[in-house]
């Protein structure tokens, strides 16, 4: 058995991610989807390379429920460039996967959180209260969301945060084991440095003195501390969403805590606009800010809304009179 892979392919999935991560790839749910297929090999008696035959990859693919279309291509994804690697290392003549990915549908817009909106969300989230398992939720809770929605930081790294990223004195935050696996630092300004000074102080409250490493959000006040899960602040913001009742625009997604790092960076862009700089002169600062690989990839993020068709219009306005003139 090799790190949990079992079948007669376990040694050639674990190369496979040893290969991947050293090409700081973190590869986390794609470890999770060849483990499926692990089991699958070995719960269907396959013991060679041989058998394993365009039917057998179909069989695997229909045995897990897939509803969505992109997950099952992601799944189909998955597999299909691990065998196209086995093939690269000549484990394989060709690969067994044919399977064609499902054609998507149009994709919702997400939902975007006006100020209001994340106001409101931040004042339900001081109502939270504590029970035997999680203390001091409120406030927990409360600065989790202000760093996604003011810094627009991805909620996996808010919850990797430990005591020695956090730089008070030059305002920075040292965000590690970003989605790239880069190392990367982000500036904060006085209030966003009032709420995590207020909150450090009160955790030493809570729990004394704390170690460089130990986790910033933590329920636990052990010796052991262990960050919270990204799924439990995920539950926790979907029970306050349901209680908020937002009206959803038609063609737009339900709020998820992901939307709290989209709206970041459409304000961004709307203040842009509005303060009179040249949002293209500035793509590549906010790409680099949010940790992203390229421009391109923070484009996925500028939803087109009301407001930013109305800022681009008149942006267009006015250099239009100012051509004319």
């Amino acid at each position: 058995m090799i790190a949990n892979f079992q079948s007669f392919l376990a040694e050639d999935i674990y190369t496979y991610l040893e290969y991947k991560r050293a090409l700081k790839r973190k590869f986390d749910t794609e470890e999770k989807a060849l483990k499926l297929f692990d089991r699958y090999l070995i719960e269907q008696d396959i013991h060679n390379v041989a058998t394993v035959q365009p039917v057998l990859i179909d069989s695997f693919l229909m045995s897990r429920p897939r509803s969505r279309p992109r997950s099952y291509n992601h799944l189909l994804g998955v597999i299909r460039c691990f065998f196209d690697w086995l093939v690269m290392q000549e484990r394989l003549k060709c690969t067994p996967v044919t399977a064609q990915p499902r054609r998507t549908t149009a994709q919702e817009r997400p939902f975007l959180f006006e100020p209001l909106q994340f106001t409101k969300l931040m004042s339900l989230t001081e109502q939270l209260p504590d029970n035997s398992r999680a203390l001091h939720r409120s406030q927990i809770y409360s600065l989790i969301f202000i760093l996604m929605y003011g810094l627009g930081l991805r909620v996996g790294e808010v919850v990797r945060l430990q005591y020695a990223d956090i730089n008070v004195k030059q305002q920075l935050l040292e965000i590690n084991k970003s989605k790239f696996g880069k190392t990367r630092f982000v500036p904060f300004g006085p209030q966003m440095g009032n709420c995590i000074v207020l909150f450090l102080t009160s955790g030493h409250d809570w729990y004394g003195k704390w170690k460089p490493n130990d986790p910033v959000f933590s329920f636990s006040g052990d010796v052991q501390r262990k960050p919270i899960r990204i799924e439990t602040v995920s539950q926790t913001f979907h029970k306050l969403i349901l209680k908020l009742c937002f009206e959803i625009p038609p063609g737009t997604g339900t709020p998820h805590l992901h939307c709290l790092r989209h709206s970041f960076a459409v304000e961004t862009l709307l203040r842009w606009y509005r303060t009179g700089i040249n949002p293209n002169q500035k793509l590549f600062h906010l790409s680099t800010f949010m940790g992203h690989v390229d421009p391109s990839s923070t484009a996925v993020y500028l939803t087109i809304t009301d407001a930013l068709l109305k800022e681009a219009n008149l942006r267009f306005e006015n250099y239009a009179k100012a051509g004319i003139l």
